[in-house]
């Protein structure tokens, strides 16, 4: 298959190679898709909402209430992430995973609370319970699955989460290897001693975390096999997850292992989501073959994790509003790819001598 996707892109009528990342993105979605004449379908949308208890150490300019403010917004129309799935065409589904607010008079936003109050503290304790996490991860398939079922190949994934960034360094330096401070940045807007204080605070936390924070597992190294069904997690991927995790970011971590496994397309957006597929490429590295790299974000150290994973990004906007704006506003780009490899002609029917 890849040989013919390879042949096809290069005998489009012009010179090998001069597309650049669209015959890359081509490639890449054909093989996915399993056929030479890719097309996008359905395109989805999760917004994943959840709360964290870490935002309690003042590790966010931005308090708590934001979260449950702004899943109201997105009921309404009026988010960014609202505005980019209009403009693209991508059904947006709002799930509650962990917001610390009753969101029930909102029938739009899909009830599916792990914790009604979001994660506990991790700096005192374990995000959550074994059996919470793994019903996180079993949210993130099921979500899947219904897109899936509508004829969606094409899923991106966004958060909203108050102080989410925090966990995202942890599992960045943890996953790694790289030195916690050029882990954390300034999240939705800190200033310099803001990230100061918020390192100390992630610093107290991986103190509480010692048995894994020795010795740093990279991600070239060799993960321990897993079955499709990846639970239940045992490894240190689950601890992590578990005692340093998000509600939002564990679901969203579920949710890549199965578009992987349905061979959807994934598009992955900042520095949160870049975590979560960072964690779902170490249990399982296939992920990366069906993600696309969509944004490089202003988060310190988001650079750092996607060179670590060896993926290049599409965009490069400036942007750090999260909820999957940035994987959004690369589909178009993604969208050409498929039209490149299925409207252009090639030498032979335009008639054109092939000079290569």
């Amino acid at each position: 298959m890849k040989a013919s996707l390879q042949t096809k892109i290069d005998n489009l009528n012009k010179p090998k190679g001069s597309l650049g990342r669209l015959e890359e993105l081509a490639l890449q979605i054909g093989l996915v898709l399993g056929t030479l004449s890719p097309t996008l379908r359905h395109p989805c949308h999760l917004l994943l909402g959840a709360d964290h208890g870490i935002e309690r150490e003042g590790v966010s300019v931005s308090p708590r209430e934001v979260t449950w403010q702004q899943m109201q917004n997105f009921t309404r129309g009026g988010g960014g992430v609202n505005m980019f799935c209009r403009q693209h065409g991508f059904h947006l589904r709002i799930v509650d995973v962990g917001v610390d607010y009753d969101l029930s008079d909102f029938p739009t936003i899909i009830n599916k609370k792990v914790r009604a109050h979001g994660t506990a503290n991790f700096l005192h304790e374990p995000s959550m319970t074994e059996a919470e996490m793994e019903r996180c991860l079993a949210i993130g398939r099921e979500l899947v699955d219904e897109c899936h079922r509508e004829g969606c190949n094409i899923l991106s994934i966004g958060e909203m989460g108050i102080g989410n960034t925090s966990p995202s360094s942890l599992w960045m330096h943890l996953l790694l290897g790289i030195p916690l401070e050029q882990c954390v940045g300034a999240g939705a807007g800190l200033n310099q001693e803001g990230i100061k204080h918020k390192l100390s605070v992630l610093q107290q936390c991986l103190q509480r975390f010692s048995p894994l924070t020795s010795n740093p597992s990279p991600l070239t190294s060799n993960p321990s096999p897993l079955t499709s069904n990846p639970l239940p997690l045992k490894g240190a991927e689950g601890s992590i997850m578990r005692e340093l995790g998000g509600l939002e970011m564990v679901t969203a971590v579920g949710a890549m292992l199965r578009a992987q496994e349905l061979r959807m397309v994934l598009l992955v957006d900042g520095f949160i989501m870049s975590a979560c597929a960072l964690m779902a490429i170490r249990l399982r590295p296939e992920v990366r073959e069906c993600a696309i790299f969509c944004h490089e974000g202003d988060e310190s150290g988001h650079r750092l994790m996607l060179q670590a994973m060896g993926v290049k990004p599409l965009l490069s906007l400036g942007l750090r509003l999260g909820e999957g704006t940035g994987a959004l506003c690369a589909y178009p780009i993604v969208e050409s790819a498929v039209r490149m490899i299925n409207e252009m002609n090639n030498f032979q029917d335009a008639k054109i001598t092939k000079y290569f």
